[in-house]
């Protein structure tokens, strides 16, 4: 996560979407670099809300803009499932040495999904918060383009991301069957992909009611 005082604004970290290249970029110019520990760096927008937000309010700025990424969501776990494929994973439980996508993605539809299946949702990591508190400007993956731009135009430097955290490459064949049972289980994933616009535009969910309400 990096956090611009002067500008207001809050560049969140979604796992699997450039965000170490960005952080790189970018580090120099900010206040605030979260590099570490993982849970802290890639802080989903609940996190985020409760434990950045109020000392970003307090000490730098008044509701700050939120920027984030978000991958195609078949692209993103073909990312986490190449990206655990790596030797330095042999005989991990996270490994998916030995798996087909197609498994992988089967398990990830799981209840009690292994291992080396927990990746998240991207949906739930952007989740907006019952006060408020949402990402306000949601790019997709492929428009590096536009993510760059706006970054460039709202921070007054130029970005040349360097790449990183590069995966290895593998065969990402996904039958339908399991397609149709990730698009049901995830859909939240599939419609926020859907519905974002250029320059960061889109329709925020509403947030979830709490629970028994």
């Amino acid at each position: 996560m990096l956090v611009f005082s002067r500008q207001n604004l809050v560049l969140l970290s979604v796992p699997k979407t450039g965000s170490t290249a960005y952080e790189a970029a970018l580090a120099p110019h900010a206040a605030m670099v979260i590099s570490a520990p993982p849970d802290l760096k890639h802080a989903p927008v609940f996190r985020y809300n409760r434990f950045f937000r109020p000392m970003i309010e307090r000490f730098i700025g008044a509701d700050p803009d939120v920027v984030a990424v978000m991958r195609e969501p078949i692209d993103w776990l073909g990312s986490w499932y190449r990206y655990r494929r790596r030797d330095a994973l042999d005989g991990h439980p996270n490994s998916t040495i030995g798996q087909s996508f197609d498994a992988f993605v089967a398990a990830y539809c799981r209840g009690d999904a292994p291992p080396f299946a927990r990746v998240g949702s991207q949906a739930k990591f952007l989740e907006p918060q019952r006060n408020g508190t949402r990402v306000t400007h949601l790019f997709r993956y492929e428009d590096q383009d536009g993510l760059r731009g706006f970054l460039e135009r709202r921070l007054g430097v130029s970005i040349d991301p360097p790449s990183c955290n590069r995966s290895p490459q593998s065969a990402l064949d996904l039958s339908a069957r399991i397609e149709g049972r990730l698009r049901r289980k995830y859909a939240d994933d599939f419609t926020l992909y859907d519905g974002i616009g250029p320059d960061g535009h889109y329709e925020a969910p509403a947030p979830r009611p709490p629970p028994n309400s």
